[in-house]
């Protein structure tokens, strides 16, 4: 039962809710017969504000070209950011929402969202307007991300452009904070050889917790940085990636409470070692699940995340559940409100056409078919007419 404030009143069973709720009034009631219901789905890292879509540079990794060298020939992050400087914030909205329209058909209710294909103040502002627009605009949960340390721009170096970030978009940040214009909840930096190094990506991170933002930032993705030891001592809420995380790094995560968020579509699309998630968990730490969502790696779906972590990373599924529900909105700082099925937590739910939640995972690329149902604060956002027609098996 979700009240009209769009929080869960009341969960068990079904003669118990029927006897409790007798006497009351539903706007909506779903007859959830033979189907499971789920807690949203939390996507927790993606980059969806962008223009200029990098279709080409799939072929050249297919060829056998790494990610650093596509980098270094001026591809990758930076092509997407000289298209998302020419792009309108009207322009960037469309096709904004038309990708987060396509996450919910997935099932995700909460995600978290970056800017950083700006690399200038201008852009990044732009990005993160176009991302507050969202927020207000659309049924959908969101965490915002200012990651204007996604790379280095052309013709600064990394102390340089850590200066600029401290010095100039942090206290603009501020600014439009305390004015009620945008609201940012994380800050991220890109933690890596050649990108950013450890001590620059130590220096931004600190100025924006200062600030008040929580540090959810890029970390040993390509070679070993220490960052797992740098987000732990510096109380990050959460580090992404990890593929090249040390023992002690992973020790240290475990200890400070800061999740880990692993990327099993990174990994995948660009031929990596798979993250050590089976370790992480062994040893503790709190493992979070996200699409990784961008040009690079071109996927809106959850479902198929869960799918990939199981086989790819050896999750069970029964982890990956956790991992992109509860854990993902831990590491959004969300999970007294998110994630889960309780009573006062907020009602966002998925309706399975199964008498079995496992087929969410088990159906790789089949949840368009298999989601009946798609609820955001007690609100139904999407219904899949098919589903109530289909066998799910």
């Amino acid at each position: 039962v979700v009240c009209r404030d769009g929080c869960i009143k009341a969960v068990g069973q079904a003669d118990v809710i029927r006897n409790q709720f007798s006497g009351a009034t539903f706007e909506k009631i779903i007859d959830c017969s033979g189907k499971c219901v789920l807690p949203g789905l939390v996507d927790a890292h993606t980059h969806p504000v962008w223009a200029g879509d990098r279709v080409h540079e799939f072929a050249m990794k297919l060829a056998g070209a790494s990610y650093m060298e596509i980098h270094q020939a001026g591809g990758g992050i930076h092509f997407t950011v000289e298209h998302t400087r020419k792009a309108t914030e009207e322009e960037l909205f469309n096709t904004f929402k038309h990708r987060l329209e396509r996450m919910r058909k997935a099932g995700s209710t909460l995600v978290e969202c970056k800017s950083g294909y700006g690399l200038n103040l201008e852009t990044e502002l732009k990005m993160l307007r176009v991302i507050e627009r969202a927020k207000q605009s659309m049924d959908i949960g969101i965490s915002s991300t200012y990651c204007g340390a996604h790379s280095v721009p052309k013709g600064k170096t990394a102390t340089e452009a850590a200066d600029d970030i401290i010095n100039n978009h942090l206290p603009k940040l501020k600014e439009l904070e305390l004015s009620g214009e945008i609201h940012v909840n994380n800050i991220d930096v890109f933690c890596e050889k050649g990108v950013f190094d450890l001590e620059s990506t130590r220096r931004i991170l600190q100025a924006g917790k200062d600030m008040g933002l929580q540090i959810n930032f890029h970390g040993d993705e390509l070679h070993p940085m220490k960052s797992a030891e740098l987000g732990a001592e510096l109380g990050a809420r959460a580090i992404s990636h990890l593929e090249e995380v040390s023992d002690e790094g992973i020790k240290a995560m475990a200890r400070a409470k800061c999740a880990a968020v692993l990327l099993p579509t990174t990994a995948y699309m660009l031929r990596l070692k798979q993250p050590q998630a089976r370790k992480m968990l062994e040893e503790g730490v709190i493992v979070a699940l996200g699409s990784d969502f961008n040009p690079n790696a071109y996927c809106f779906s959850m479902p198929m995340v869960m799918h990939l972590a199981c086989v790819n990373m050896k999750m069970s599924m029964n982890e990956a559940l956790a991992a992109a529900t509860i854990n993902a909105a831990y590491a959004l700082g969300k999970s007294d409100t998110h994630g889960s099925i309780e009573t006062g937590k907020q009602g966002d739910l998925v309706i399975i056409n199964s008498s079995r939640w496992e087929h969410l995972i088990y159906q790789f690329g089949g949840h368009e078919a298999l989601i009946g149902y798609v609820i955001v604060k007690g609100k139904v956002i999407y219904q899949n007419e098919r589903c109530g027609t289909m066998s799910s098996y």
